[in-house]
């Protein structure tokens, strides 16, 4: 299971929101590259950067951030907020991002997920946030009827190579990720499964590392907070 850190980006700044509220946002550091390339040299082979911005007006404004975040660091990373057209698609792998991750267009635009799986295989990840078993849209802004399992089946389906799961009543409230959810999602599909949310200590980790199957978990505001050490995390998972 991997230990993934997140970079959230607000106005080109790395921060972290209070579930999802862009009032509630805490900035961490001015230089997310500097960010990015801390949490490299812990030991990190994958890091999660979301464009809030992008995730709240459709409309992406840190693209010059993520690509400074890009050239400085060699793991792999993950690109979501605000991806709902091909062009961004092709914009972020153009750069050099690794995968994708669309989010409200899964739900609005669910043939732009199909075409993007075709063109780019392997490269495709949705992030599918749920409120009570529910997928929540739009920046967590409006939750709809559809159910989260249902959702994850139908991307399957499609070919994404994997469902980042967040539960976001758990998200950034450092009150511990929802186990049963996670392990139903996980239990559920046959792709990928990375559980986002509520990850607040060494002991979280631990519990989501005896999910049988689970792929990785993302982190932030326990890793920015100190609550969790990400060397210290990493080492656990990769413990045999």
């Amino acid at each position: 299971m991997l230990v993934i850190p997140a970079i959230d980006l607000k106005d080109g700044l790395c921060v972290r929101l209070l579930q999802g509220k862009k009032e509630d946002a805490t900035v961490y550091s001015d230089a997310p590259a500097s960010t990015a390339r801390r949490w490299e040299a812990c030991g990190a082979r994958l890091l999660h950067v979301v464009d809030l911005d992008g995730a709240f007006t459709g409309n992406q404004k840190n693209i010059e951030s993520i690509r400074r975040i890009r050239e400085a660091v060699k793991m792999d990373i993950e690109v979501g907020g605000g991806i709902r057209d091909m062009e961004r698609i092709e914009l972020l792998l153009g750069v050099g991002i690794n995968r994708v991750i669309l989010g409200t267009v899964a739900i609005e635009r669910p043939e732009l997920v199909k075409e993007a799986c075709k063109r780019y295989p392997g490269k495709v990840v949705v992030g599918i946030d749920a409120k009570s078993g529910f997928v929540a849209v739009k920046g967590w802004v409006e939750v709809t009827e559809v159910k989260a399992i249902e959702l994850a089946l139908r991307m399957q389906d499609y070919g994404v190579w994997g469902i980042i799961y967040t539960d976001i009543s758990r998200d950034g409230m450092m009150t511990g990720p929802n186990i049963p959810a996670i392990r139903e999602m996980v239990e559920t599909v046959h792709i990928p499964v990375i559980a986002s949310g509520g990850v607040s200590s060494i002991d979280d980790i631990k519990r989501l590392k005896e999910i049988k199957g689970l792929y990785g978990v993302i982190t932030g505001k326990a890793l920015y907070s100190g609550a969790i050490d990400l060397k210290e995390a990493i080492k656990l998972t990769e413990k045999v």
